[in-house]
């Protein structure tokens, strides 16, 4: 099991055991990662992606709580990791963004006006070094809907919005979990942007083919662990 899976798992059992309680206050890192024999690193990225799915709640300068949902609530959020990694379907909504998107990144390259190419470059130089994951994943899915929207096809924009959220969950814990993902999305977003500005559509699908079939080649390993864990 990854680290970051076995942290949540941990502090999960500590929910359903009741002896954390919804409201209640998380123990200090350095006390809370000794007790449960995690690193404090481990424990960071696991209280991270329980924040995400609103489990907890991070308040700065305060503490980290279990958030107030009633019981049964919170237990269901917990099954998001997983939901997830049983979850095979996801694999099919990527596999249908590996279609769609190559072909609206060439589309781009060829209608996509001068304006739209620079605003498209624009959210690029938007994300800050030190973003949030939330800030990268709400980059990354402005950054795929003006591609799409550049392709001056309609319907093919509204089929990619559509799939953008069945995918979110993947591509969240894929730059949780995954070492080195936050960085190859921006220079994948920056090569497939180069293309369309270049007005190269061969090479904008290729690097929007890599990039999408990046996120599916990491799922069906993960799900293929998860599977032999579970058999």
């Amino acid at each position: 099991m990854p680290v970051t899976d076995e942290a949540i798992e941990k502090i999960k059992a500590m929910i359903v055991s009741g002896e954390l309680r919804p409201g209640s206050r998380l123990p200090k890192e350095a006390d809370l990662a000794e007790r449960l024999g995690l690193s404090r690193n481990s424990l960071r990225e696991a209280v991270k992606a329980l924040s995400l799915i609103r489990v907890l709640d991070v308040r700065q300068g305060d503490g980290t709580y279990v958030t107030s949902l009633e019981p049964h609530l919170l237990l269901d959020a917990l099954g998001f990791v997983l939901d997830f990694h049983r979850d095979d379907t996801v694999l099919e909504f990527l596999e249908v963004r590996r279609i769609l998107e190559p072909a609206a990144a060439a589309m781009a390259a060829r209608v996509m006006s001068d304006e739209d190419i620079a605003a498209l470059g624009e959210v690029l130089a938007a994300l800050r070094e030190d973003a949030t994951l939330d800030e990268l994943i709400d980059n990354d899915v402005e950054f795929h809907r003006r591609i799409a929207a550049g392709s001056g096809n309609t319907v093919l924009c509204s089929l990619i919005d559509g799939l953008s959220g069945p995918t979110a969950r993947a591509r969240i814990w894929r730059g949780l979990t995954e070492e080195g993902a936050v960085a190859r999305t921006r220079e994948q977003h920056r090569a497939i942007f180069d293309a369309i500005a270049g007005r190269r559509p061969d090479l904008a699908h290729a690097w929007a083919m890599i990039h999408v079939a990046g996120v599916e080649q990491w799922l069906r390993d993960t799900l293929g662990t998860a599977g032999s864990e579970l058999g």
